[in-house]
C-alpha cells in the first residue's frame, strides 16, 4: 500500500509540474529550482507571463494589469529606452514567464525584461555565414518569423525565405508588418485586406524594403531562427487552412499554390 501511495504521490506531483510548465511556459531548469516554488508562493511576488510575439503596448497592458500602474508609472516603462539613447526596446522584451516583486519598479522591470532578452542573444549559436549580421536587423526579421510562421518547425524555413528577399533586393511584401501599421488598442493584430498594401508606413514592406524596428517580441526560437536559417531557394510562401507551409521559388509556382492550398 505505501508504494502504492508514493506512487501516486509521485504522479500526481508529475501531473501538477507539467501543469505549471505548460501554463507559464517554463523549462524544468526553473522548476527544480525550491527559490521558484518559494517566489511562487510568496504573496509579494508577481508571476509575469509574457508571450511571445506580443507587440510592445500588449506587454504594457499585462504589466499595467499586474502590478496595478498608474498614468505614470506606464509612461516611465513605455520610457525607459531613452536613458540608454535607443529609440525603443520593442523586440528586446523577451517572453518568459517572470517573478517579479510586486513593489518593483517600471525601470526595474523593463531592465529585468531587456537583460534577460540580452542573455539569451548571447546564447544563440549563429552560422557562420550569419556572424556578420547586424544584431538589430536580426531582431527584426525574428520579430517577423514570430508574427508569420505557422508553428516553431517552420520557422527556419521562413526565415531563408526573408533572408533570400533581403539579399535579392527584393520588397518583404510580410502581411504582419501591415498588422502592425494598421493595429491600435482596439485591436494590435487585425485582419490584413488588399488595400492594405497603401498603408502610408515604414512598416509597410509592400513599400518599403525592411521596417524600421521590430514588431514584436520574439521568443529564443524565432531569434535562433534568424541567425540560423533554413537553405531553401524558395521566395514565396503561404499557409493553407492547416496552417502548413508550402513555398516556391518563382512568383507563378507561389500562384499556383494559392490555387491549390487557399
Amino acid at each position: 500500500m505505501k508504494l502504492k501511495y508514493v506512487i501516486t504521490l509521485f504522479l500526481v506531483s508529475l501531473a501538477v509540474l507539467v501543469g505549471l510548465m505548460y501554463k507559464y511556459n517554463l523549462d524544468w531548469r526553473l522548476l527544480s529550482s525550491l527559490s521558484f516554488y518559494e517566489n511562487l508562493a510568496n504573496p509579494s511576488v508577481k508571476v509575469i507571463q509574457i508571450k511571445e510575439g506580443l507587440r510592445k503596448e500588449e506587454v504594457v497592458d499585462i504589466l499595467v494589469n499586474k502590478f496595478g500602474w498608474d498614468e505614470n508609472q506606464r509612461n516611465d516603462f513605455n520610457n525607459a529606452h531613452l536613458a540608454y539613447a535607443k529609440e525603443s526596446f520593442e523586440g528586446q522584451y523577451f517572453p518568459k514567464t517572470y517573478l517579479i516583486h510586486k513593489d518593483s519598479d517600471p525601470l526595474v522591470v523593463s531592465k529585468t525584461m531587456t537583460d534577460e532578452y540580452r542573455k539569451k542573444v548571447g546564447s544563440v549559436k549563429k552560422a557562420k555565414t550569419t556572424k556578420i549580421i547586424n544584431e538589430n536587423t536580426a531582431l527584426i526579421i525574428a520579430s517577423l518569423i514570430q508574427r508569420e510562421a505557422g508553428s516553431k518547425s517552420d520557422m527556419k524555413l521562413i526565415s531563408g525565405i526573408i533572408w533570400n528577399r533581403v539579399f535579392k533586393g527584393m520588397k518583404l511584401q510580410i502581411d504582419a508588418t501591415l498588422q502592425y501599421a494598421k493595429g491600435d488598442e482596439d485591436l494590435w493584430w487585425p485582419q490584413v485586406n488588399p488595400e492594405d498594401k497603401k498603408i502610408d508606413s515604414l512598416f509597410n514592406t509592400y513599400i518599403y524594403s525592411m521596417p524600421p524596428a521590430p514588431i514584436a517580441n520574439p521568443g529564443l526560437s524565432a531569434i535562433e531562427a534568424a541567425y540560423n536559417p533554413q537553405k531553401t531557394n524558395c521566395l514565396f510562401y503561404l499557409h493553407d487552412k492547416n496552417r502548413q507551409i508550402h513555398c516556391s521559388s518563382t512568383y507563378e509556382g507561389h500562384k499556383k499554390n494559392i490555387q491549390r492550398y487557399l
